[in-house]
C-alpha cells in the first residue's frame, strides 16, 4: 500500500471506500512522485480524483442524451446539429473553456448570426450545470468563464409607432382571430408560441392574470390582464373545443398577420416586434425595468434591455429636468443679486 516503484517508474496503490486506486504517477524522480502521491490523496479526500475519473469516462452525447430525455427545451435540437458534431467524441475533461472559446471562434467564422452561437453556448452551459448539480459528473463549467459576447449584428430595434399600431389593428380584421390576437399581443408581450398555446384555463377572470405555465426559459410567470384586453377576450363568443384561445397553426397566423401588414403598408416588422412594442411602451411611460423583466419572463436585466428602446421624444423629460435646475439657480441667484443691492453699499 502506498508509493512504489515498478520498473524506473513510481506508482501508488491505496484501498478507498472499499475500492482499490492503482496508477502510474509518471516519474522516476522519488520527490516529484512523493508531491504527485499527495496531491492525488488530497484529492480523492476531496472527492475531486472520482469527478475527474468520471469526467475522463463519459462522452459529450452521453451528457446530451440524458439531458435531453429530462431537461429539453424547444430549440436545443437546432442547437445540438451545430454542438454535436464539433464536441460528441469528447469527454466532458477533454472540453475545456478553450476548446469552447474555439468553438465560438468557429461558429463565429462561418458566418452564423451572433443570437445563433448566443442559444448554443446558452445550452451547453445549461447541460454543463446539471451535470453538475443534479448528477455530479464534475464541479466546472467549462462554459461559465466564456464570455457570451459574440456582437449585436442580428439584434433588431423595430417596434410598432403608436399610428402603425392603429393601422395594423384596423387592418387585422379577417380572420376574425387575427385583431383579438394581435391586442393579446401588445398587452401581454407573450412569445408567439405561448400564444397558442393559451388556453381558457390559464385566463383567470376573478384575479385578473393570464397564467403561462411553460415558458422559453422553463419558468412559470403570470400575466395581470388590462382592461383592453379583458374585453377584447370577453367578446370572444365562439370556443374551441381544444379549449384554446387561438386554436391555429404558425402557418395560419403567419399568412394572417403578413396579410394585415401589407394592408396597413408597415415593412421590415416580425410578429416577435410585437413583444419589443409591449416592452418598449412600458419603458417609454415610466415603468421600470425590473418589472418589464418580470413581465416578460426573463432571467436577467441585460436582456430585457435587448426590448426596451427610447425614441427623442420619450428621453424629453429627462434633459428638461436641466431646465428646472437652471432656472431655480437663476431665480436663486436673482435674488442674491437684489439683495446685495439693497443692503450692500
Amino acid at each position: 500500500m502506498g508509493l512504489y516503484k515498478r520498473g524506473r517508474t513510481y506508482w501508488f496503490t491505496i484501498m478507498h471506500e472499499g475500492q482499490r486506486i492503482q496508477k502510474s504517477l509518471g516519474t522516476d524522480n522519488k520527490k516529484m512522485a512523493e508531491k504527485a502521491y499527495a496531491k492525488t490523496l488530497t484529492g480523492i479526500i476531496e472527492s475531486r480524483y472520482f469527478e475527474t475519473a468520471r469526467a475522463k469516462r463519459i462522452l459529450f452525447q452521453e451528457m446530451t442524451t440524458k439531458y435531453l430525455k429530462d431537461h429539453k427545451h424547444s430549440r436545443d435540437q437546432t442547437s445540438l446539429k451545430q454542438l454535436s458534431p464539433f464536441f460528441n467524441d469528447r469527454t466532458l475533461f477533454q472540453i475545456t473553456t478553450r476548446l469552447v472559446a474555439e468553438y465560438r471562434e468557429k461558429r463565429t467564422a462561418e458566418k452564423a448570426k451572433p443570437a445563433t452561437i448566443y442559444q448554443e453556448l446558452a445550452l451547453l452551459r445549461r447541460m454543463f450545470n446539471v451535470a453538475i448539480r443534479e448528477w455530479q459528473w464534475l464541479k466546472i463549467n467549462p462554459v461559465s468563464g466564456l464570455s457570451f459576447s459574440v456582437g449585436n449584428k442580428n439584434a433588431r430595434t423595430r417596434w410598432l409607432a403608436p399610428e402603425e399600431q392603429e393601422r395594423l389593428l384596423r387592418c387585422a380584421t379577417n380572420p376574425a382571430w387575427l385583431r383579438p390576437l394581435l391586442i393579446t399581443a401588445l398587452h401581454t408581450g407573450m412569445r408567439r408560441g405561448e400564444l397558442l398555446a393559451l388556453t381558457w384555463k390559464d385566463i383567470d377572470n376573478r384575479q385578473r392574470i393570464i397564467r403561462i405555465e411553460h415558458s422559453k426559459n422553463g419558468e412559470r410567470r403570470s400575466i395581470p390582464i388590462s382592461d383592453t384586453l379583458q374585453s377584447t377576450l370577453g367578446a370572444i363568443k365562439v370556443r374551441d373545443i381544444s379549449g384554446r384561445v387561438f386554436p391555429m397553426a404558425v402557418r395560419s397566423l403567419r399568412a394572417a398577420f403578413d396579410k394585415a401588414l401589407g394592408k396597413a403598408k408597415i415593412e421590415d416588422f416580425h410578429f416577435h416586434d410585437l413583444r419589443h412594442t409591449f416592452a418598449t411602451r412600458l419603458v417609454q411611460n415610466g415603468v421600470d425595468l425590473y418589472k418589464v423583466k418580470e413581465l416578460l419572463g426573463h432571467k436577467t436585466i441585460a436582456m430585457t434591455m435587448r426590448y426596451a428602446h427610447h425614441y427623442p421624444e420619450s428621453l424629453r423629460s429627462s434633459v428638461e429636468v436641466l431646465d428646472r435646475c437652471y432656472n431655480s439657480a437663476t431665480v436663486e441667484q436673482e435674488g442674491i443679486d437684489r439683495w446685495q443691492t439693497n443692503h450692500i453699499k
